[in-house]
Parts: structure tokens; C-alpha cells; sequence
């Protein structure tokens, strides 16, 4: 049985929607259309069910080419992700009110337009909890593969990378504390690449378009402009790329062990499975799909290879999932990233109060202020929609709500 839509326009390449059920505006499917377009497409587009219009590229496509990449397409949060870690704890083991737990996170993890004042300090990973393992993987990135990067295009190297390693950030980034089924405890958050990211992607989105010069009127989209496979600025944005790929998995490492950490300063000793769950959902590789090598920008999506564990968080006051993908090749094995936005920030913050916002996060102990009304539940779309939407990409594993939520 098909699971999914197709749209195809003449001359350009299909566009397999998984949004059954689910509402997707008409500028982000006229967003997908421009995308198909473009020659280097490898078969088709996906679009996940929680697609929607994005900067660049559409939010909750999955996009296959063959000796091109598209640098805005992939974005500037780069390797933006999810981590989670199920604990010993269980809901039993909580006390009444949560409010020093998310204080004590809130302490110790850097959130918020802030900065890691620990990070540049050699001696900094003893006194944080971190373990030494994650020093060693920060010496590694800063000293050689960052360096190397830093020679051939200096103004990257002026980034804040250093100060924002092992931070949260601001917008749509959060640590969870949350209950399954079985009222286990997990620890969830997500974040990327933070500055350094964005500096990488903004570098090389406008190095794709100077490189264009006068073929960019000619695509139907100027942040369509792409690096040819062959060239040196595609050789060195695929190593920037998988740079930041790598900063922003050990971003979450990072954060989850100081999480880990201060909630044992509230709660005693317990055991994390620190690596449970970590997996980023805005990126590009390199994978075989149908007999060829393709590079896959998933821009908010997830692979979801046969068997791969990864994570779709609802919002604020919505149940999120720790799936098992299928390893559908007609998605190129990939899935959902969320719920994805129903309205932008703007609007939501003119339709909702903080009433509004404190009514549907009844019972989570999380911020209930006017800064934070543009992530409110009602901003994005349903979560169960968006799950049965894809119910041929995925298996829920455990289904998770959240009882703490920090936001930046």
C-alpha cells in the first residue's frame, strides 16, 4: 500500500510526501517544487510529515543529489540533533516538585544567548564532571582537523566555537526530563553546532553563490546555489560540514553528562545510559541508495535505516518518541525530525498569551513567560498526526512525556 503523495511537475524531478492527515502550506510545497528542479537530484525529493517552509531549503525534506551539494539547503544550525539517555530512575524516585531539578540544569549547563566560560580552560573538564574522553575528543577537533580548515579560509576562525562548546542555545533548543511508558526517567535535549555551525554554513552558503557569479539568476532560487563535486570549495565544505557534524555531537555529549550531573546534586546517585540515543537530523552524507553513492541532505529529518534508533520530539506539552526506523528506501531511509512548525514565531507570539502558554504546559515544570510563547504546543503541529503519518518509516520504541523542560 502507498503510504505517501506524490507530486510531479513537468520537467522536474517527483516529490514523495508523507503528510497524510497532516497540513503542509503551499509555500513550502512550492519550496519542495523549486528544489525538484534542480538537475543533480538523485530520483526523487522526500518530504516528511512534519514539512514546512524554511530558509534555504524546506524544513522536513530529505534531499538526494549526485556530484552536488546545496550549502543552504543543509543550513547554518549544522548537525543540529537529538540525544537521549534512559535512566535508573523512575517517577517514584521524583520528588513532589521539580523546580529545583530544572534550577540546578539551568546552573550548570549554559543556555540562552550565554557562553561557556569553562570551555577554553585546559583545566576545565576535571571541574565540570565531564568525562576525559570528551576532553580528548575537543583536542582533537580544536588542534587539528579546526586548524586545518581555519588555513584555507581564515574567516571561520573567527567564530565563538570555543565558548560554545557544551551549550544549549536559544530558539526551539532544550533539555527534557521525561517519564515512558513504564514511568522510566530519560534525559532528552537538543542542540547543534551552535556558533561555529552557523559561521561554517554562512561562509559557504554565500561561497556557493559568488562561485554561481552570473548563473545564479538562473536558478529558481538564489539559496539553490550549489558546489560542484570536483572543485576545492566543495572539497572543503564537506570537510567544514562533517567538522561541525562532529562539534555538534560532542556538543550534546557534553551537555548530557552536565545534565547528568546536576541532577544528581539534587536527586543522589543514579545510572544514565549517556549514550543511548544521539543522532543528527540537519545534515549531509555520503550513502547508497539504489545501487548509487549519493550525498543525503536530511534538513530536519532523521535517517532511519533498518533497525537505526533515533528520536521525534513533540512540543513543550506533547508527547516525543524514541523510534526504530524500517529502512524504507523510497523515504532514503529516513523519517520525521518533530512535529514541525504549524505557524512561525511571529504569529504565534501574536495568537497566544501566556495563559494561553501556561494552560498547555499544565503539570511541566518548564518557563512560563512571553519569551517562550513562540514555542508554545499550539505553534506546531500535532504529533499524532505527524506519527501516524509515517508509520511506514518507523516503530515507536518508547513513548515519552515530559515533566521538565528547559529552554534558552
Amino acid at each position: 500500500m502507498t503510504t505517501y503523495e506524490t507530486l510531479h511537475d513537468e520537467g522536474a524531478h517527483p516529490i514523495k510526501m508523507w503528510t497524510r492527515g497532516v497540513q503542509v502550506e503551499t509555500a513550502a510545497k512550492d519550496q519542495l517544487r523549486n528544489i525538484a528542479s534542480m538537475p543533480f537530484i538523485h530520483r526523487w525529493v522526500a518530504a516528511m510529515p512534519d514539512v514546512h517552509l524554511g530558509m534555504g531549503a524546506t524544513v522536513g525534506s530529505v534531499i538526494p543529489t549526485k556530484g552536488a551539494i546545496i550549502p543552504a539547503a543543509v543550513g547554518v544550525d549544522i548537525g543540529c540533533g537529538m540525544m537521549a539517555a534512559q535512566t535508573s530512575l523512575t517517577a517514584s524516585d521524583l520528588p513532589d516538585s521539580l523546580r529545583k531539578v530544572r534550577s540546578q540544569i539551568e546552573r550548570d549547563v549554559p543556555h540562552g544567548r550565554s557562553k561557556n566560560v569553562r570551555a577554553g580552560d585546559k583545566g576545565s573538564w576535571a571541574r565540570s564532571g565531564v568525562p576525559t574522553v570528551h576532553g580528548n575528543v575537543w583536542k582533537q577537533l580544536l588542534e587539528a582537523r579546526f586548524e586545518t580548515i581555519c588555513e584555507k579560509h581564515p574567516h571561520i576562525k573567527s567564530s565563538n566555537h570555543v565558548v560554545h562548546l557544551g551549550t544549549l542555545g536559544t530558539g526551539n533548543h532544550f533539555i527534557e526530563i521525561c517519564l515512558d511508558e513504564a514511568d522510566r526517567v530519560w534525559i532528552m535535549l537538543h542542540s547543534g553546532s551552535r556558533g561555529v555551525g552557523n559561521r561554517i554554513g554562512s561562509y559557504f552558503i554565500e561561497l556557493a553563490r559568488e562561485d554561481m557569479g552570473v548563473h545564479l539568476r538562473n536558478l529558481p532560487d538564489k539559496d539553490l546555489a550549489y558546489l560542484e563535486e570536483g572543485t576545492q570549495h566543495f572539497d572543503d565544505y564537506v570537510e567544514a560540514v562533517e567538522w561541525a557534524q562532529d562539534f555538534a555531537r560532542c556538543n550534546r555529549h557534553l551537555m548530557m553528562a552536565r545534565t547528568v550531573a546536576a541532577m544528581k546534586h539534587v536527586l543522589g546517585e543514579f545510572d544514565a545510559e549517556v549514550q543511548a540515543v544521539n543522532c543528527h537530523h540537519n545534515y549531509v552524507s555520503r550513502e547508497m541508495h539504489y545501487g548509487d553513492e549519493v550525498l543525503v541532505t536530511r534538513k530536519g529529518a532523521v535517517r532511519a535505516g533498518l533497525g537505526e534508533m533515533g528520536i521525534i520530539p513533540g512540543s513543550m506539552g506533547t508527547r516525543s518518541y524514541i523510534v526504530r526506523g524500517k529502512g524504507n528506501p523510497e523515504s532514503f531511509c529516513s523519517c520525521s525530525h518533530g512535529a514541525g512548525r504549524a505557524m512561525s514565531r511571529t504569529a504565534a507570539r501574536k495568537k497566544f498569551t501566556v495563559e494561553d502558554h501556561r494552560r498547555m504546559t499544565e503539570g511541566i515544570e518548564c518557563r512560563k513567560d512571553a519569551d517562550v510563547i513562540d514555542e508554545t504546543p499550539a505553534a506546531y503541529k500535532p504529533i499524532e498526526a505527524v506519527m501516524a503519518a509515517q508509520a511506514d518509516l518507523v516503530e515507536v520504541v518508547h513513548t515519552l512525556r515530559q515533566v521538565v523542560c528547559v529552554k534558552g
